[in-house]
């Protein structure tokens, strides 16, 4: 079976851990040439490790993907090293869970900084060298949380809100130009990020329980279910999908 992104050049922000560093190592044995941007420079050396250790090939650039003179930095040094970017996985985000009423503005302006910032930015820096190519793939990660509320995470609820319309003003814009984007939509994942997130909303009295879980999406989604996704966007076999909100949640939108 021929690689997906065979001949292709990956960048993934927030590469290092969770379903990015899963990405990372797949879309690395998939053929493509990855390049981890993330501001964990331990984590993200680490996942290079392993993926030099599988044969692929991978370049760290470390960077706060919120801040444009970085992103730019570590996108030219991509582009420096292999010539372009041919797939964008905007995968860098955090979280705030606390009810609404004690949240601040500089938690506000972080969160939209790190989580729809990033995306602006990076995407900025990067289409471009698509554009030359006449071709890209972009892939936004977003989150259940676009469409469900939870309590406890307007802030975040309202980020991947964000997510979701980026992703899809970007496929309108660029379409006719080769460049095709579309959004992963995880359910509750098993990844330190989701695993935190659980047990902040167990402290705020929020039912995530493990019964509570089954009964919403059955079981806790795992790093690796979500990066094929990701893969499957990116790749070839997306070639149609464009401006698309691919939900891998189990059914926890669709009860």
């Amino acid at each position: 079976m021929a690689e997906r992104l065979a001949n292709r050049v990956a960048l993934i922000s927030g590469g290092a851990t969770g379903v990015g560093g899963a990405a990372s190592r797949l879309f690395a044995a998939e053929g493509a040439r990855v390049a981890i941007v993330d501001i964990n420079a331990e984590e993200a050396e680490r996942t290079a490790q392993q993926v030099r250790a599988a044969g692929g090939q991978v370049l760290v650039q470390v960077a706060d993907v919120s801040q444009a003179a970085a992103v730019e930095a570590a996108v030219a040094q991509v582009v420096q090293q292999w010539g372009t970017v041919d797939v964008l996985f905007n995968h860098a985000g955090s979280i705030v869970v606390k009810p609404f009423l004690d949240t601040t503005e500089d938690e506000w302006d972080r969160l939209m900084a790190v989580n729809v910032k990033s995306m602006y930015l990076v995407t900025r820096a990067v289409l471009p060298h698509m554009l030359k190519s006449g071709r890209g793939a972009i892939v936004c990660t977003s989150s259940i949380s676009a469409v469900a509320g939870t309590p406890g995470e307007v802030l975040y609820d309202t980020t991947k809100g964000a997510c979701h319309m980026f992703a899809r003003a970007i496929a309108v814009e660029y379409r006719d130009r080769g460049i095709r984007c579309n959004a992963v939509c995880p359910g509750f994942i098993r990844t330190p990020h989701g695993l935190r997130e659980v047990a902040a909303l167990q402290k705020m009295g929020v039912d995530v329980s493990e019964a509570a879980m089954a009964a919403a999406q059955g079981r806790m989604c795992e790093p690796e279910e979500v990066a094929s996704v990701a893969l499957f966007l990116a790749s070839d076999d997306a070639s149609f999908v464009n401006g698309a909100q691919l939900f891998v949640d189990n059914g926890f939108t669709a009860i």
